[in-house]
């Protein structure tokens, strides 16, 4: 599991967003601030898209710390484990290099840069980033201890603060609390994910 959960934007709309969807989930911490100023932590999450051209938005803020060679290493994950395509819902965990911030989640939210709103492509990219850190914690011996998200999907995406905290946060739910079994609980988790509180997502 995780020992702590950064949640960060620079907007106070996304953080209050933040604060009012995680109530109650534990080991979380809303961060108002950029990415170039966080403290030091083991994992950050980026939501790219499904090529790895990181060239805007919190992909640029990356690649301007890390340098090209970050992002080259990323799209070279794609081309091995994709064929150079990455779909969304899934996510791969890279390492920087960089000891104030070894590693680096990459977890695409789209296929190429375009409005995502009223999709459940948030969910699924914080969903398979969850998993590959658990992966990662499971055979590595350098665990993801402290992990930073951004807000996935409201940059390009265009997914509104308060609808990507709920698809964020409902990943994280199901992730601290995982079935038992298999069955009933399909209805229910599906409801979750695509109920926004005035409509059911349309696929």
């Amino acid at each position: 599991m995780i020992d702590s959960l950064w949640l960060v934007h620079p907007d106070e709309a996304m953080c209050d967003a933040f604060r009012e969807r995680f109530a109650g989930l534990p080991n979380v911490r809303v961060i108002q601030g950029r990415f170039e100023d966080l403290e030091p932590h083991d994992c950050f999450v980026t939501a790219g898209n499904a090529f790895g051209l990181m060239t805007a938005g919190i992909d640029a803020a990356v690649v301007r710390r890390f340098g090209d060679s970050l992002m080259a290493k990323v799209q070279q994950q794609i081309m091995d484990r994709f064929f150079g395509e990455q779909p969304v819902g899934t996510a791969f965990v890279v390492r920087t290099d960089d000891p104030r911030l070894p590693f680096l989640v990459h977890a695409p939210t789209m296929r190429v840069p375009g409005n995502i709103e009223g999709t459940d492509k948030v969910y699924a990219a914080t969903w398979a980033a969850l998993l590959a850190i658990q992966s990662h914690n499971q055979t590595d011996d350098r665990r993801l201890q402290v992990v930073a998200f951004p807000a996935m999907g409201t940059g390009f995406g265009g997914v509104p603060f308060c609808e990507a905290a709920r698809q964020m946060a409902v990943a994280y739910r199901h992730f601290l609390q995982p079935p038992h079994r298999l069955g009933a609980f399909v209805a229910e988790r599906q409801r979750a994910i695509c109920y926004d509180g005035h409509r059911q997502v349309v696929h």
